[in-house]
């Protein structure tokens, strides 16, 4: 089982995630997709993976882009998985002020009151280095325009990493990594 963790905000339907399932698909692997629809709010969030991995015949293996990347280190942390964090979020209860007050989702028209208690939940949730790192792969664009991508490098640095010049957030160069996450999961 492959879990996509999608960003904040963001959905199953995101790029990444639509071309995670359907490379998945190509291979005759479609059964092992699972990308939920997490809310903004950091607990619940985590709730609904906490369960996902519990309830899993074999440990799953984590693709988690932006905050997503952030979730699946918690998890890596609490469970001992593998990941793959993609342009992942450091401290995202610091990066996320700005988003405090009404929010909307970018794949529909779901509206949600993000509040400083949704901070302290991501707060609570930091850890102050990735735990297992040798268990998750950093993958990060130095284009990335939402998250300094030199925070990553430095809180991912006992991770594998893979580092890309160019790009930009949404990591323009997923489709070409895919065989890679799947052979760093299957190592």
């Amino acid at each position: 089982m492959i879990v996509y963790i999608h960003g904040f905000l963001s959905s199953s339907l995101s790029v990444k995630a639509q071309l995670t399932q359907h490379w998945l698909a190509a291979q005759g692997r479609e059964q092992a997709w699972v990308c939920p629809d997490l809310p903004p709010y950091p607990l619940e969030a985590m709730q609904i993976l906490e369960s996902i991995v519990q309830d899993a015949k074999e440990p799953p293996h984590l693709i988690g882009s932006s905050l997503g990347g952030f979730y699946a280190t918690v998890l890596v942390a609490r469970f001992h998985l593998k990941a793959v964090v993609v342009n992942p979020a450091v401290h995202p209860g610091l990066i996320l002020r700005p988003a405090v007050g009404l929010i909307k989702s970018f794949y529909g028209d779901q509206q949600y009151e993000f509040t400083q208690a949704h901070l302290q939940e991501l707060h609570a949730l930091d850890l102050p280095a990735p735990l297992y790192p040798e268990q998750i792969l950093f993958m990060q664009e130095r284009g990335d325009e939402v998250l300094d991508w030199q925070e990553g490098l430095a809180y991912y640095r006992a991770c594998h990493q893979l580092v890309f010049a160019g790009g930009n957030h949404s990591f323009s160069r997923y489709s070409a990594v895919l065989d890679l996450m799947d052979h760093f999961f299957r190592d």
